[in-house]
């Protein structure tokens, strides 16, 4: 008789670079296997919904190329020439050659290096505690959140806002800088909710007409880096016609008369002439914003990663302060909740080992540091051995020649913790298989809503991998590295961070599922006042004193105090006419999901959108090979033409993997790493670039 497997429902969260961390619901089958994996409704924000990808995930974490065990590089770098080792002489040879650079070096020469390929705190984070006990160089992580948590923080005070659950209750959803149909799912839940409940209408802003923009009632497609200017216009247009709400403004804002004098000269034509929206559109938006006081601002991260993103997202945020909307349900403002979280996360990262005169290295300069830049290395001793753990900047990090040349030098150990053979792996010394988060235990929040769970060991992992933690564990005890974080089990550290937080023990957040620790809402809509320290809202950014992140990073000095266009972006020029964002796709997640089958066959090969137009004039066919370059580098893709885009930008969705892409250089050849003002950051869809045929 045939007998049916045993398929038990079992809850955890997502742990991918997401805002939405979703709620999941999961099918663990003899309890050896997972299945089907589905959004919780018990979750009210993830409301029963998660991305196709996520839904799929039996196929990444059976993945049959899924790394098993430790391995050595045979062969040159890069070769992919590996022979497998025991677990103990990989730690063994590790320890060797970290406690080797350091003798010969100083303890700085190292450097663990690692960000949010796992969002749980204790495989995330653990990684510091090695570094501040061990006085190896710190990391400081730019390359995701800095520009628009600074941005968005320089006007309220701190990184928090309305309860995004509210979009449901919205008359007007304004989606701005982000595409969530591709990287937020449930922002369209949401706001889908209000258009049929309550007729709502929905704006997206964005620099395509992307996926998001394709169900949007009202759709301004502007150009990259330009939404400061936008803001500026619609603002002016509110005080001009009557829609700024004076009262509101006296008793929660700082200098609204300046401001509206400030915006005198920010006129639609204005900025027509460096957006590209026509003057009616901002004019039509304004009316919009102005007559609809349940207006929800949902801002995203991608018009922050320009040379001006701080700028842009404080300009954007001005905008609910201008009309009040923050005095009602559904109205105001959103774009992460860092703020309500108050994880004390010491145990886990050891604070109480860190010494602040450690050089701390910027994650997005890795290129400049691997190839001795004295002014990325802090004027300190080279970088000799590294730890790698969640990311892959052989691919994901800008200024790709620079760390292709880094991570080539044969003087450079490293060490590579992974779930597949990415090309970052290739690059290593020694390779190292990851645990993925249904074979371990660890702690969780939503940085797009505001719950926090408990995800645990469903399954057993195959071969023999290990957690970030373990192998951790393990390194600590050979290099002599002593704190209690080594000694204790992720579930250890799980209940101890939550005591040490205020958030109870693990037993009761399990009974949870998922907390929500919402603010009430009169803290959620800052109806007691802002966070500064005169309980005012900020249109003057005091940018030499950022509430958040390492300040006076980048040209900080010329950032405009009052809202506007700051004119620091890459411009498109004689020699490079086009402007290039390099946008995220559905299907890919950074670089997860690059290996799974339905991903790959979803995105396809390496593609680069053109309007038309341009497209014709440079003798460009659809799906023809071209060539992008600029002073930083060169790629080879296909031509997408698309006249979703206005005249002179390019879009390149996704981070495919370099050796798709013709003649094997990934897109991040043409992006920078310098800088971004006023905390660090890199300004991933800030770059001018040139466009040819590729040759044959």
């Amino acid at each position: 008789m045939n007998q049916h497997a045993k398929v038990d429902i079992r809850h955890s969260t997502c742990p991918h670079d997401c805002p939405s961390a979703c709620a999941l619901d999961i099918e663990v089958i003899e309890g050896r296997s997972i299945g089907r994996v589905r959004g919780s409704k018990q979750q009210t924000y993830t409301a029963g919904v998660v991305c196709a990808k996520v839904a799929r995930y039996a196929e990444r974490i059976h993945h049959p190329d899924r790394l098993l065990y430790p391995m050595r590089r045979t062969g040159p770098k890069g070769s992919g020439q590996f022979a497998r080792i025991s677990w103990d002489e990989a730690l063994d040879e590790i320890a060797a050659r970290f406690d080797s650079a350091e003798r010969e070096f100083g303890a700085e020469s190292v450097w663990p290096y690692y960000y949010a390929g796992t969002m749980g705190l204790v495989m995330r984070d653990g990684i510091n505690r090695l570094a501040n006990v061990k006085k190896y160089s710190r990391f400081y992580s730019t390359i995701c959140a800095n520009i628009a948590r600074v941005g968005f923080a320089i006007g309220t005070g701190k990184i928090a806002g309305v309860d995004p659950r509210e979009m449901g209750v919205s008359d007007l959803i304004v989606i701005w800088g982000t595409n969530p149909v591709n990287t937020q799912v449930n922002v369209m839940t949401h706001a889908m909710r209000a258009r049929k409940e309550r007729g709502a209408k929905i704006a997206a802003i964005d620099v395509y007409n992307n996926e998001t923009m394709k169900q949007a009632d009202i759709k301004i497609l502007l150009k990259p880096g330009t939404d400061g200017a936008f803001a500026c216009a619609v603002m002016h247009v509110l005080f001009r016609e009557g829609y700024a709400d004076r009262a509101y403004l006296a008793q929660y804002t700082d200098c609204p008369d300046e401001l509206e004098a400030h915006l005198a000269t920010r006129t639609p034509e204005w900025a027509s002439a460096i957006s590209g929206v026509p003057v009616e559109e901002i004019e039509a938006f304004a009316r919009a914003v102005g007559q609809t006081q349940r207006t929800f601002f949902r801002l995203g991260y991608g018009f922050t990663r320009s040379r001006n993103g701080a700028a842009q997202m404080h300009a954007a945020l001005c905008i609910p302060a201008v009309t009040g909307a923050w005095q009602y349900e559904g109205g105001g403002a959103f774009f992460n909740n860092f703020a309500i979280w108050k994880f004390n996360e010491s145990i886990i990262e050891g604070h109480d080992a860190r010494d602040n005169s450690t050089r701390v290295l910027d994650q997005s300069q890795i290129g400049r540091i691997l190839t001795g830049d004295a002014a990325a290395l802090k004027n300190g001793p080279p970088v000799k051995a590294m730890l790698i753990q969640n990311t892959n900047p052989m691919t994901v990090a800008p200024e790709q020649a620079l760390v292709r040349q880094g991570f080539a030098r044969e003087d450079l150990f490293m060490v590579v913790h992974e779930q597949f053979m990415t090309e970052t792996a290739q690059m290593a010394d020694i390779v190292l298989p990851a645990t993925m988060f249904m074979e371990h235990d660890d702690l969780y929040y939503g940085g797009g809503h505001q719950h926090i769970s408990v995800g645990a060991k469903l399954i057993d992992p195959p071969g023999e991998c290990r957690s970030n933690h373990e192998v951790l564990q393990g390194l600590g005890r050979r290099l002599k590295a002593v704190h209690p974080g080594f000694e204790m089990t992720p579930r250890e550290l799980i209940d101890a961070t939550l005591k040490q937080s205020g958030h109870g023990d693990i037993q009761s957040l399990e009974k949870d599922l998922w907390r929500d620790i919402q603010p009430d809402f009169r803290t959620s809509h800052y109806l007691d006042g802002f966070a500064h320290a005169d309980k005012k809202f900020h249109f003057k950014a005091d940018w030499a004193h950022p509430p958040w992140g390492m300040s006076g990073m980048g040209p900080w000095a010329e950032m405009p105090s009052l809202p506007d266009h700051w004119r620091i972006i890459e411009e498109a020029d004689e020699a490079h006419p086009f402007r290039l964002a390099t946008s995220p796709s559905r299907s890919f997640l950074n670089t997860s999901f690059n290996e799974t089958p339905s991903s790959i066959a979803r995105e396809g090969n390496p593609s680069v959108m053109i309007h038309p137009a341009d497209a014709a004039a440079l003798g460009i066919a659809d799906g023809e090979a071209v060539t992008l370059g600029n002073t930083r580098g060169e790629t080879t893709l296909t031509a997408k033409l698309f006249d979703g885009v206005r005249r002179g930008v390019l879009i390149a969705e996704s981070i495919q993997p370099n050796k798709a892409h013709i003649g094997g250089r990934g897109i991040n050849m043409l992006t920078g790493a310098e800088e971004v003002a006023p905390v660090g950051g890199a300004a991933f869809h800030d770059n001018k670039v040139w466009v040819k045929k590729a040759e044959a």
